[in-house]
């Protein structure tokens, strides 16, 4: 148990019932307390800024990216928390290929206590990012490496596009995600660069050779 007391995590998945299911699970522990939960990207973004928990527990599926960018923008929010993702993967090459496509699992009875162990153990130990994934019907734990703090692909991806002109719904079909992630990475490049409005994003876009200054005929 922590010294100043029980662990706070935040949840973060898309299917309500699994969130329930796993807060259920969690809150049985005497040392865990869920304090924040989030169903989308911006949402998970927004809630982790504003409660700062200890461990984030999380389907990475819901950023449409990387486990490894997913971990650059929880952490880019509350740098001092721990990130651990959940996922569903059919055999032991998915799990090292470092990367969550659709995760979605821990919500049966008999895995509680190995996600609250996994819990325990990345909060008590100094690595930032690790993945419990159920491999070959055994549930695998293994560490991530942590990133560096610079915009992701993704990011400047979203940035170029709306320096451009581009609505964040129009990013999206370009890209190829849901408007809530657009969202969310606009979200947080924005405050990753203490930029407040678009006009500031596109000067910052020009400056740093991100679009081209429009020719004059």
């Amino acid at each position: 148990m922590s010294d100043i007391g029980k662990i706070r995590c935040a949840l973060v998945h898309g299917h309500v019932l699994l969130r329930q299911g796993l807060r259920r699970l969690l809150e049985d522990a005497p040392d865990v307390e869920v304090i924040a939960e989030a169903e989308d990207a911006t949402e998970a973004l927004q809630c982790v800024f504003e409660h700062h928990p200890e461990v984030v527990i999380a389907d990475a599926g819901i950023f449409e990216t990387s486990a490894e960018e997913a971990e650059q923008l929880i952490l880019q929010e509350s740098p001092r928390s721990k990130v651990l993702f959940l996922t569903m993967q059919q055999d032991e090459t998915n799990i090292r290929d470092g990367r969550t496509q659709g995760a979605s699992c821990a919500g049966r009875q008999t895995s509680a206590q190995e996600l609250v162990e996994a819990v325990r153990k990345i909060h008590a130990t100094r690595i930032e990012v690790c993945e419990v994934s159920k491999a070959r019907g055994q549930w695998i734990e293994r560490e991530l490496p942590p990133r560096t703090r610079s915009l992701t692909s993704r990011e400047r991806e979203v940035l170029k596009l709306l320096a451009e002109g581009r609505t964040v719904r129009s990013a999206a079909e370009t890209l190829g995600l849901s408007v809530k992630t657009v969202d969310a990475h606009k979200f947080n490049l924005m405050r990753k660069l203490g930029i407040h409005n678009k006009a500031e994003l596109v000067m910052w876009a020009i400056q740093k050779k991100v679009v081209k200054l429009p020719t004059i005929v």
